[in-house]
């Protein structure tokens, strides 16, 4: 199966019609990486245009493929991509997120799995790995021209209410926000300012090498 790139025509995917073009980004990165994870953020502007089943089939696939402690693959997705579902996920966002998500084709609630499978005790590498699964799914996103913005500014007790999780099983991580790119004009002017791709903290706050001396 040969899935279609789209990355050099940003805010939209084969098929789709006429979605926005995403602002251009200021990133500039202080070593050389691979252009994805520059073209990767969190946008507001999203159109509410349908995301088809096969596309959202390859999202999910990219995430399962995320690597994990022993392979233990804790995570879980729940998602609502129709006007039905969606009633069950737009309530768990805090008022703020609701002005620009509530326009998301889909929602997305990542769950992680507590306890190990083949022995109960708590894992502890849990969140790390379902991390990895978010920024696969999110990557995956930005190769088929459609952008992924997680939240945790959610109701997490709604979360396990409204969709019928156990809470003793599952933790709610985050809500994510899947679509094509959209029109920034119809974000409240507060959301507005956000929208652009943002920067990162200087390289020497991220690695240092040999010990951290005082």
């Amino acid at each position: 199966m040969t899935i279609p790139d789209a990355r050099s025509v940003p805010g939209s995917i084969p098929g789709s019609r006429g979605a926005a073009p995403a602002p251009a980004s200021p990133r500039v990165p202080a070593a050389p990486v691979d252009p994805r994870f520059l073209d990767r953020w969190s946008p507001r502007a999203f159109s509410p245009e349908p995301i088809d089943d096969a596309t959202l089939a390859t999202l999910f696939e990219a995430a399962r493929w995320a690597p994990s402690c022993s392979n233990e693959q804790p995570w879980f997705f729940l998602y609502g991509s129709t006007p039905e579902d969606l009633e069950h996920f737009q309530p768990l966002l805090e008022p703020g997120n609701r002005e620009w998500a509530d326009r998301a084709p889909v929602l997305a609630v990542l769950f992680t799995r507590r306890a190990w499978k083949r022995t109960g005790k708590p894992n502890r590498w849990a969140q790390f790995d379902a991390g990895a699964s978010w920024l696969a799914l999110a990557l995956q996103a930005r190769a088929l021209g459609l952008y992924a913005h997680a939240m945790g500014g959610f109701d997490e007790d709604l979360a396990y209410e409204l969709l019928q999780v156990p809470r003793e099983d599952y933790e709610a991580m985050a809500v994510i926000a899947i679509g094509r790119y959209g029109d920034p004009s119809s974000l409240p002017p507060r959301q507005l300012a956000k929208e652009f791709p943002n920067g990162r903290k200087p390289p020497a706050e991220v690695a240092h090498r040999g010990r951290l001396s005082a």
